[in-house]
C-alpha cells in the first residue's frame, strides 16, 4: 500500500498558509504516496481545491485516522496529535520549547514528528530549510511595511518641489531576513546600512550595496546562529549602535535564535534619540523582541516613534510563502520515500537532527533537557 500524506485546513487564528501546494502535490504522488487533502485547505493562501489534480480531497477525521504522514505549518493540536495512528510521522514547525504538552502528547501517542526549525543548516539541506524560506519572506515584508508606515519617501527623488531625501533604513541581523530586508529596502530606493554581531556577515551586506556598521565586537557562534555576548561586548556595541539607530527613519530588527528569547538591542534610551516620525519594525516580537518597548501583534508609540510588533509575517504573502514551505517539506521527505513507502535512514544527519519524537521517545536532545529541567521546576 502507498504511503498516504495528509493535508488539513491550519485553524491557528491568521495562518492563513497551508502545508501543500498542486505542484508539490504532484510530485508527492510521483514519488508513489497518495496525497490526501481537506476540503478548502488552500483557500486562504489563493490555491482552490480545483487546483489539486492529483490529490484526493476528505474532511479532517477521515484524513487523520488514514494519513501515515501529516504535513503542517503550525504545530498539531492535541486533538489532531490524538486522532493518529500510532507509528504515524508528523511534519512541520513544533514550537517543542513552548509546547510541552504537545511533546508529552507526541510521545504517548508513539508518533514521529520532523521539525521544521531543527533542519540542521548545512549545504545539503539548504532546500529543506523552512526557517530560511520563511524568513526572507518575513525579511521582504517587513520593508514593506516600514515603507508604508513611514511618513517619507524612501528613495530619493528629483521634483519640480526641490529634491527629496532618500530615507535611511538600518537592518539589525544579517541573517535570512536581514538579508532580504536589505535587499528589498535597497531596491526601493533607501539609504541602508545594517549591522549583526557576526563579522563574516560584512561581506554579504556590502555585496547587496548597504553599509555595514563597525562595532569592534563580533559574536561568531554555532550553526550560522550569534552567540550571546558578555556584559561589556554588549555595552561597546550598544553605544556605536544607538547612535546609528537615533539617525535612522526606520529600523528593522530582525536578531533572533530558535527557541531562545530574541536579544535585547535597541533600549528604551535608545527610542527616545530617535527622531520624531522614525519607526521600527521588529520582527522578532513572537519571541519578546529586539526593542525594549515592543509588544507583540501591536503598534506602541513613544516619544512620537512608532515600534511596531508584526506576527507571522510570512502569513502576510501566503501564496509564495506555501509554495516555498511545500517545497521545504517534499524535499525533506524524498529521500525517505521509496518506490511509495516511507523508508527514514535514522542515520541521516538530516533526519538525525530534525526529528524531534520518535517510538514513545524525545530524540532531540536539547529539547529532552529543556523540558525536563521544567518539569523539575513544576515539581
Amino acid at each position: 500500500m502507498p504511503v498516504v500524506i495528509g493535508v488539513l485546513r491550519e485553524t491557528v487564528l491568521n495562518e492563513t498558509r497551508v502545508a501543500i501546494v498542486p505542484e508539490v502535490a504532484t510530485k508527492f504522488k510521483t514519488a508513489g504516496a497518495r496525497v490526501l487533502i481537506e476540503r478548502g485547505a488552500g483557500i486562504q493562501a489563493r490555491f482552490p481545491d480545483s487546483l489539486f489534480t492529483d490529490a484526493e480531497f476528505s474532511d479532517s477525521a477521515a484524513i487523520l485516522a488514514t494519513a501515515n504522514i501529516l504535513l503542517k505549518v503550525q504545530p498539531p493540536s492535541l486533538d489532531e496529535v490524538n486522532a493518529l495512528q500510532p507509528g504515524a510521522l508528523v511534519v512541520g514547525y513544533m514550537q517543542a520549547y513552548a509546547r510541552a504538552d504537545l511533546v508529552k502528547a507526541l510521545v504517548a501517542r508513539r508518533v514521529t514528528s520532523l521539525s521544521a526549525e531543527l533542519v540542521p543548516r548545512i549545504s545539503r539541506a539548504q532546500s529543506m530549510d523552512a526557517l530560511s524560506s520563511q524568513a526572507s519572506v518575513a525579511g521582504y515584508k517587513a520593508v514593506l511595511i516600514a515603507a508604508n508606515t513611514l511618513d517619507k519617501f524612501l528613495p530619493m527623488l528629483t521634483t519640480a518641489a526641490g529634491t527629496i531625501r532618500p530615507a535611511t533604513v538600518l537592518v539589525i541581523g544579517v541573517g535570512v531576513a536581514g538579508l532580504q530586508a536589505i535587499a528589498t529596502a535597497k531596491r526601493l530606493g533607501a539609504v541602508v546600512e545594517a549591522y549583526d554581531v557576526r563579522s563574516a556577515t560584512r561581506e554579504q551586506v556590502k555585496s547587496l550595496g548597504a553599509k555595514f556598521i563597525e562595532t569592534g565586537v563580533s559574536a561568531e557562534g554555532v550553526g550560522g546562529y550569534a552567540r550571546e555576548l558578555t556584559a561589556e561586548e554588549k555595552s561597546q556595541q550598544q553605544e556605536v549602535l544607538d547612535a546609528r539607530i537615533a539617525a535612522c527613519d526606520a529600523v528593522i530588527c530582525t536578531a533572533s535564535v530558535p527557541g531562545r528569547a530574541a536579544p535585547r538591542i535597541i533600549s528604551k534610551a535608545a527610542v527616545e534619540r530617535m527622531k520624531t516620525g522614525a519607526i521600527v519594525v521588529d520582527i522578532a516580537a513572537e519571541q519578546g523582541g529586539n526593542c525594549e518597548l515592543t509588544r507583540a501583534g501591536e503598534t506602541v508609540i513613544h516619544g512620537g516613534v512608532r515600534i511596531l510588533g508584526p506576527v507571522n509575517l510570512p502569513a502576510q504573502l501566503p501564496f509564495h510563502a506555501s509554495e516555498m514551505y511545500a517545497r521545504n517539506l517534499f524535499n525533506l521527505l524524498k529521500p525517505a520515500l521509496v518506490k511509495g513507502e516511507l523508508l527514514i535512514d535514522w542515520s541521516d544527519e538530516v533526519f538525525a537532527g530534525c526529528v524531534l519524537t520518535h517510538d514513545g521517545q524525545i530524540k532531540h536532545e536539547a529539547t529532552r533537557k529543556a523540558l525536563d529541567v521544567l518539569n523539575a521546576s513544576k515539581g
